[in-house]
């Protein structure tokens, strides 16, 4: 009996070890979705962390239809096609650009753009604080290792295919060309405009002036006006806001306008037969690009129509205006220019 009982208790522990033994097997298998779910919630923070986020600093409004509105454009449009987290901040005071790029960088912004030449000097104090972050500034040759870079939307070869064709197509042998602020871009676009003028036609007088604002759209009219009763008959611009006021200006007095930057013929339709574009936009695309595929080298990058950044939009209501032969002549100056046949800096003025 005593040997039946023990055999009873034997079998008894068996079972009770042999099901502990299975309740174990069941815990460690529903521990380990835990580990599973753990390194998902890792996973979801490494994207959360690679996240490319872009920033813009703009120095005026984003609807002024040119300068300011291109930059926008172009981080939209990276949002679009890098999938980058954007977020900008329109007419930021110089006061302020420190700041600005400091909040920012401090958010864990990749890239912060300065946009124009003016943002340098506070880009490349604050970046020695924040040396993970890229800082590019627009219109500018500066930088800084390592992570301070530039490029320009080339404005002197925009400059110069509207001083081409304004010359290509004038009648009155006088053209104008009028800015805004005295800067880089501007007074690049009009060194551009005047070579190119004297490129294609020498005899052309090409008049020029910076009215010294970007928002005086009065003054930009008063001075394009001026040009006009001089007998130019053909006029660009490169003065943002206030450049509003020179189209406005050719359109009263029924001659011709160059636009700028953007497609600017829906402005004016029945004026504005051509833009000289630079286009900013896919410029910034193109600078973000070489930051995330971790190409980018604290430099400068002149862009121009080789990128495909510069070049001509033309307004499909005029062309009726432009003579087939202009166009041959100005798709030819286009291609030397993209072939490095053209050195405009070398070109007199």
């Amino acid at each position: 009996m005593m040997i039946k009982k023990g055999k009873k208790i034997v079998a008894v522990l068996l079972a009770v070890v042999l099901a502990a033994s299975m309740l174990a097997g069941c815990g460690g298998n529903k521990a380990q979705p835990s580990g599973n779910a753990g390194n998902t919630a890792q996973s979801e923070g490494q994207k959360a962390a690679a996240k490319f986020k872009v920033a813009a600093l703009l120095p005026g409004p984003i609807n002024d239809g040119g300068w300011n509105a291109s930059a926008y454009d172009g981080i939209k449009k990276a949002e679009k096609e890098l999938g980058a987290e954007i977020a900008y901040r329109e007419s930021v005071p110089q006061s302020d650009f420190e700041e600005a790029f400091r909040a920012y960088a401090s958010q864990g912004y990749n890239v912060i753009i300065g946009h124009g030449f003016q943002f340098g000097d506070a880009a490349k104090k604050v970046a020695k604080e924040f040396p993970k972050t890229t800082f590019l500034i627009t219109d500018s040759r500066v930088s800084q290792e390592p992570n301070v870079g530039s490029y320009s939307v080339l404005a002197k070869q925009a400059g110069f295919l509207g001083g081409a064709l304004a010359a290509l197509m004038t009648r009155s042998g006088k053209v104008a060309c009028v800015g805004g602020l005295s800067i880089p871009p501007v007074t690049d676009t009009i060194e551009g405009f005047k070579k190119g003028v004297k490129y294609v036609n020498p005899k052309v007088e090409a008049m020029t002036a910076i009215t010294g604002s970007f928002e005086d759209v009065a003054k930009a009219k008063e001075t394009a006006r001026a040009f006009i009763e001089n007998g130019a008959d053909i006029i660009m611009h490169n003065a943002d806001q206030a450049g509003l006021g020179v189209i406005q200006s050719a359109q009263e007095k029924k001659i011709l306008a160059i636009g700028v930057i953007k497609d600017q013929s829906g402005i004016a339709p029945d004026t504005v037969f051509v833009s000289a574009y630079r286009n900013i936009a896919d410029g910034i695309v193109y600078m973000l690009k070489q930051v995330k595929d971790g190409q980018f080298k604290a430099q400068f990058y002149p862009l121009g129509v080789k990128q495909n950044v510069v070049g001509l939009y033309w307004n499909s209501q005029l062309q009726s205006k432009v003579p087939p032969e202009v166009k041959t002549k100005i798709e030819q100056i286009i291609n030397d220019l993209k072939e490095g046949k053209i050195d405009i800096d070398s070109l007199p003025q």
